[in-house]
């Protein structure tokens, strides 16, 4: 296998593997509830003004789409729903005390996830990776692979 590929071979099955190590994190926490999707909403929501529109362009789905994740998370007691301020018909969405911790459960498992990488590599050459990587990385939202 050629570098090229092996990179993006090694990169997809870090990120499915992280994914999937903060998911685990934040079940064991008390969230078995949340799906990683969730996670990409909360990021979104977590940031303030935040429209269902918004979040549906944030995650790169419909507005239908947003709006039925809107509901459940509403319906779970992570989100809430708020008059906006400047337009009659659109809602503001907003954490709830429950959606916060998650939020920190969810912060406190990926830097768990990470943690061997650290280990592994010693501290100069994790910074050295996260510096690198920071050069790759491409602007704008991170949103799940659908």
């Amino acid at each position: 296998m050629d570098d090229a590929l092996a990179l993006s071979a090694l990169v997809l099955a870090l990120s499915g593997r992280l994914v999937q190590e903060i998911h685990d994190g934040v079940s064991r926490q008390g969230f078995g509830d949340l799906r990683p999707a969730h996670g990409f909403a909360f990021v979104r929501i977590s940031m303030g003004d935040a429209t269902t529109a918004d979040l549906a362009e944030h995650l790169g789905v419909t507005k239908q789409a947003a709006a039925q994740l809107v509901e459940e998370l509403v319906r779970k007691g992570y989100v809430e729903r708020r008059p906006h301020p400047r337009d009659a018909r659109a809602r503001l969405l907003a954490l709830t005390e429950t959606g916060w911790a998650a939020t920190r459960a969810a912060d406190q498992a990926a830097r768990a996830a990470v943690a061997p990488w650290r280990d592994l590599l010693g501290e100069a050459r994790f910074s050295e990776l996260v510096a690198d990587l920071t050069l790759l990385a491409p602007p704008g939202p991170i949103r799940p692979a659908w």
